[in-house]
């Protein structure tokens, strides 16, 4: 079943531009700047190793520079381009590299360090951006892993890995680089991709729950202004009568009293969007279905709507909160069913002393098999279809409704099922079969209503309008 939107917006965007502030590079280039003359210096007076301390400190002192030239150009809080960041994390690269090479090469166990910038890329930077550092980075491994500055101490002895342990890091290195670059960018973009998720979930709840209120609102106006219009109309009346012999005065009054009318009119129709009244926070579950499908009730599609209890329950309707995310998430399940059914959805309602259970089904073509595992996921950019649909042939979502619905319902407590009504190998569905796909809400009643039977407790007082 395909979601609602289509509209990818700025939750389809898979950029990663500007992710990255300049400060956190210049602080980890200058932790890298403390910790190589660190090194250095243990290195010579612990271990008595005769370094190219000149050439080494040349090599540090270019990226001190370049950390200050950086810091000039830009504001400590800019955050940096895709080009930008990308040459920042090349300069590391080379610089760490150039060490390497003045230090032994491979034979210097810091060799490991060149993982850093190609991780940082996978994590805030493109693809192409990464494989370009992660090429560059393993060309400069194989280029002081042959070329380079043995590590020599003070007595002359040579320090060096065999050959063999030397091509072993060697080959560590580039299946680090090409792993921790492959593992960071996927898990970077799912968290990206569930936070796009997560963002669009909150803003049609926010959405959802200011339609809410301002019916609320004008349902309790149309209440508390009932009774004023009440008299108008009733005054008028009697000053029409008053003034039958004259006619333009008593047209005057009979015209006052349409109107009145007429205002008494709207304003019951405009209450009947809702209320803020104790009585309608929560209502039968057919009552909430209903209140759900309705949207989508006069689009060619015939939706039935059928109530039962199951294992000796009550057959009285159990009473459930009309909670925005319910109302929205249901809604979002039966315009799915709507889109892709041929004739006909089916919402069935059934409730025991346990549990109470929503199933919505269509007699469309189903979900396809190989995307079933994955229905609820943000973004899933496949159509979620065993087969096209002639109505809508270019009809094809992200799973971004979907998962909007799933996350609101499952914030309810329930627990969200999605199948088929048939096998996807079975003969092909006829209107009006069961034989689309099936989605199945199924929540707890302690967890719904608090109680065994919300609808038993008492509601407390209304409160008045606040003007």
């Amino acid at each position: 079943m395909v979601e609602e939107s289509q509209n990818t917006g700025v939750f389809g965007a898979q950029r990663r531009t500007n992710w990255v502030r300049l400060r956190t590079l210049v602080v980890l280039r200058w932790v890298a700047i403390l910790g190589q003359l660190s090194v250095i210096t243990v290195a010579q007076r612990l271990y008595d190793l005769d370094l190219p301390l000149a050439p080494c400190l040349l090599v540090i002192g270019a990226s001190a520079v370049a950390n200050l030239v950086a810091m000039r150009v830009y504001p400590e809080t800019a955050r940096l381009s895709e080009s930008a960041a990308a040459t920042l994390l090349l300069i590391d690269i080379v610089q760490l590299s150039a060490l390497l090479f003045l230090t032994g090469g491979l034979s210097n166990p810091f060799a490991l360090l060149i993982l850093a910038p190609v991780t940082i890329s996978a994590t805030a930077l493109n693809a192409r951006t990464t494989v370009t550092l992660g090429s560059v980075a393993i060309l400069a491994m194989t280029i002081v892993a042959n070329w380079n500055f043995p590590l020599v101490n003070l007595s002359g002895r040579v320090l060096a890995m065999p050959p063999e342990f030397a091509f072993g890091f060697w080959v560590a290195i580039v299946i680090g680089v090409v792993f921790l670059a492959v593992y960071a960018q996927r898990v970077t973009a799912e968290i990206h991709q569930m936070s796009q998720a997560l963002t669009a979930t909150q803003m049609a709840l926010a959405r959802e729950q200011k339609l809410t209120d301002l019916g609320g609102v004008v349902a309790a106006a149309a209440h508390e202004l009932g009774t004023p219009l009440a008299t108008i109309m009733l005054v008028s009346t009697e000053l029409a009568e008053e003034l039958a012999g004259n006619a333009d005065l008593s047209e005057d009054a009979k015209l006052i009293r349409e109107q009145a009318e007429r205002c008494r009119e709207i304003l019951q129709s405009m209450g009947r969007v809702g209320k803020d009244d104790l009585h309608l926070r929560n209502a039968p579950l057919g009552a909430v279905l209903r209140e759900a499908g309705d949207p989508h009730a006069q689009r060619g599609r015939e939706i039935e709507y059928a109530l039962a209890p199951i294992n000796g329950a009550p057959a009285r309707q159990p009473a459930i909160p009309r909670k925005p995310e319910i109302i929205h998430g249901l809604r979002n399940l039966i315009q799915n069913a709507v889109d892709f059914s041929q004739s006909q959805v089916w919402v069935e309602g059934t409730w025991d002393e346990n549990a109470i259970t929503v199933r919505i089904t269509d007699d469309g073509p189903g979900f396809a098999p190989d995307i079933l595992t994955r229905i609820g996921e943000p973004f899933v950019r496949r159509r979620l279809f065993s087969r096209a649909i002639p109505e809508r042939p270019a009809y094809e979502g992200m799973g971004l409704g979907l998962f909007i619905a799933k996350t609101l319902l499952e914030r309810t407590g329930a627990d969200v099922k999605f199948g088929n009504a048939r096998s996807a190998i079975g003969p092909k569905a006829k209107p009006g079969q069961k034989a689309g796909a099936m989605v199945e809400c199924r929540w707890p009643v302690a967890r719904l209503t608090g109680a065994k039977d919300a609808s038993r407790l008492p509601l407390g007082e209304n409160r008045p309008l606040q003007v």
